[in-house]
């Protein structure tokens, strides 16, 4: 590869970090070292941050309401430009719960309190009266993408709905996904992937994190990825499957 950095931003990583998300950021970071890119993660805090436009990859991890009001005036103020330009200029931004609610337009909670998102993706969510836990099984359809199934574990009360500008993520075969009523899970839209899929999500889906460092890396004219031996990552997730399927 001409250019062999390739840094992860890690969106507040100390308040919207949960349910073992960090397993994603550890996967990108160890995937992309593997094809001999300088791959490092970048934690970015609250405050004004300087040279995003470094950043290959975003992650915005999930957190509690009282989490994303804690970060929420500092997303609006310092970072949403940003992330608008960068997920424009081709870097890839994946958010999962929380931080998934609130790239969309608004998050309502449960108290009737919204919160106005960054409006990157067309999605709205609405906090619902029952939580959704457990296994999700979701069939995608993102071109090349095998195997085309995602395996994840969701805990969350939001209600996502997705408008005509966002396509899901996939298809849900087991759990709940979006709003556990049109069978969607997730988003793929304006170089953002949203989930609600924790537990975590990249270590199970090897093919996924691949497909995030591909695209981010076709913005400066590569994206061809060696092969892994993915055996050990792929047996995770058929156990999810067989579990799922057992259910």
């Amino acid at each position: 590869m001409s250019d062999t950095k390739f840094t992860i931003g890690w969106l507040y990583p100390d308040l919207m970090n949960i349910y073992g998300d960090r397993g994603n950021i550890l996967t990108l970071q160890k995937r992309a070292q593997w094809r001999g890119l300088d791959a490092t993660v970048r934690e970015i805090q609250r405050g004004r941050v300087a040279n995003v436009d470094d950043v290959d990859v975003f992650f915005f991890g999930g957190g509690q309401d009282r989490e994303q009001a804690l970060i929420y005036d500092d997303l609006r103020q310092h970072k949403e430009h940003q992330l608008q330009q960068a997920a424009k200029n081709g870097a890839q931004i994946l958010a999962v719960c929380g931080g998934y609610q609130l790239l969309g337009h608004y998050y309502q909670t449960a108290d009737g309190e919204r919160y106005d998102g960054i409006g990157l993706i067309d999605v709205r969510t609405e906090a619902g009266s029952k939580r959704f836990i457990g296994d999700v099984v979701i069939q995608t359809d993102i071109e090349g993408l095998t195997p085309a199934t995602l395996v994840g574990f969701e805990n969350h009360s939001g209600r996502t709905f997705l408008g005509p500008g966002a396509r899901p993520l996939g298809r849900v075969l087991t759990g709940k996904g979006n709003n556990g009523s049109d069978r969607t899970e997730g988003v793929r839209q304006n170089n953002v992937t949203g989930t609600y899929l924790h537990g975590s999500l990249l270590p199970k889906n090897p093919h996924l994190a691949d497909q995030l460092i591909r695209e981010a890396l076709r913005r400066r004219g590569d994206g061809e990825l060696s092969r892994l031996d993915d055996s050990a990552e792929l047996a995770a997730h058929d156990w999810i499957l067989q579990r799922a399927r057992r259910r």
